[in-house]
């Protein structure tokens, strides 16, 4: 848990509504002032530096602060010291006065020490943190103290063509921080909306680099879903405990890649540490599962190992040893699927998922809209003409509209007149050529709406 200290810890504002009066604050965690308050003993701290050294060869002392995360006074230096003692490492020079500058390496008896520590674990990296200690920030950054208003909602939404009815689902469910199921024909916007929706968490949370329980290690923080909210000199400057890293509120997407096995603890045999799970790396933020039905899991088995998460809001992953974590469920989970959620799950499932929220293929109105907002996105001159052509073809191919079709028949229009060594313009016969090669009627999925 955060350890008391003698000065203020910086903080991070996280920001509510504009103008909320009670927005809350997110406290940089402070720098530990002892060994003891990292939380971690001072064993486990002493092989991960002398792993770090090994792997890395000579090194300051300011270097493995930096390394680890951890500060010099009364925790690097108590470790080095007590590594030296023990003839596990050696000083080579140093440049000034100053301990930072200390050159370390490792010494014959060292590396046999560094070789153990390493067969027990290959985790090297920023230092820990103890379990209390995440789960407490969880909690008090929780997704919960996110709301959002109508203005903001259409604000955020005002790139896209989309019905002030889906606006007014939507607003709710993002405050819910709980679970919103879109389902629709594909193409239509659901997996942007869900991008869009990331956008209206504001604030920054702070989340570990990696947390140690019974002395396992299990990492948490992966640039592909967390994006550093601090410029690195910014944060250099900064006196916090620098295991911690300040993010942006993350969104993971899933799709076939989803099984049961990555949404437990994922432990490598060789490296023996721990991956966390997609849940518990999306905490604070969003985790959308897209195209729903077609994981290698089924959906039934999906929500089945859900049932706790979805409505006590925790969830339970298990060390290789045996021991059960409850672990905060802590996002706005959203399932996006173009399958009939009929199919999908039963009226008990359907029921743990609280919002239900249909995104249906455009009218014609919405359809040329999107179309002349795409021409102007492009700089192609929009032409009534062009538009009645265009739906023609969905009439003769039996086709149903999408709202991605006005995006991709311009890019296959401009192809096309690149091709040619013509100007982009909506021309009959570049309308016609973009419109035979990209639209197939295999599968006729009904007449345009609207028509």
């Amino acid at each position: 848990m955060y350890q008391p200290q003698t000065r203020p810890a910086p903080t991070m504002p996280l920001r509510g509504a504009p103008g909320s009066p009670a927005a809350p604050e997110i406290p940089l965690p402070p720098e530990p002032q002892s060994i003891e308050q990292t939380g971690l003993t001072s064993s486990f701290i002493a092989d991960l530096a002398l792993k770090t050294l090994y792997l890395r060869g000579q090194m300051t002392m300011a270097e493995l602060s930096t390394a680890l995360g951890l500060p010099i006074t009364n925790v690097i230096d108590k470790t080095m010291e007590f590594l030296k003692g023990e003839r596990l490492v050696e000083i080579r020079g140093g440049s000034g006065l100053s301990a930072a500058s200390y050159q370390f390496v490792i010494i014959d008896r060292g590396s046999e020490k560094a070789q153990e520590a390493l067969a027990r674990s290959q985790y090297v990296g920023k230092a820990p943190v103890p379990l209390a200690s995440y789960l407490e920030a969880v909690k008090r950054q929780t997704i919960s103290n996110i709301s959002v208003t109508q203005e903001e909602l259409a604000h955020a939404f005002a790139h896209m063509v989309i019905p002030r009815e889906t606006l007014s689902q939507l607003g709710p469910a993002v405050n819910s921080g709980k679970s919103i199921f879109l389902f629709g024909p594909p193409g239509n916007g659901k997996t942007t909306i869900a991008e869009v929706l990331v956008s209206l968490l504001r604030g920054e949370v702070v989340l570990p680099y990696a947390v140690e329980v019974d002395q396992q290690v299990i990492k948490v923080y992966d640039p592909v879903y967390h994006r550093a909210a601090l410029d690195p000199v910014v944060a250099d400057r900064l006196r916090f405990d620098h295991r911690w890293v300040v993010s942006k509120r993350p969104i993971v997407m899933t799709g076939g890649e989803l099984t049961l096995e990555t949404l437990d603890l994922i432990y490598d045999e060789t490296s023996k540490f721990y991956e966390a799970p997609f849940q518990m790396k999306a905490n604070g933020g969003i985790f959308m599962v897209d195209d729903f039905g077609r994981q290698r899991v089924s959906p039934k088995d999906l929500l089945n190992r859900w049932i706790v998460p979805l409505e006590k809001r925790v969830d339970y992953l298990t060390l290789h040893t045996g021991k059960k974590l409850e672990i905060p469920f802590d996002m706005l989970i959203i399932f996006s699927t173009n399958l009939d959620p009929a199919d999908l799950v039963d009226e008990a499932f359907l029921r743990r998922i609280r919002y239900k929220i249909g995104i249906e293929a455009p009218t014609v109105a919405q359809y040329e809209e999107i179309f002349k907002r795409m021409c102007a996105r492009k700089q192609i001159e929009y032409r009534a003409d062009a538009m009645s052509q265009i739906l023609a073809h969905y009439r003769r191919k039996n086709l149903g509209l999408r709202s991605c079709h006005p995006r991709d028949i311009l890019e296959q229009l401009t192809d096309t007149a690149r091709f040619l060594g013509r100007p982009a313009q909506l021309t009959p016969d570049l309308i016609d050529m973009a419109c035979e090669s990209y639209f197939v009627s295999l599968d006729p999925s009904g007449s345009p709406q609207g028509a």
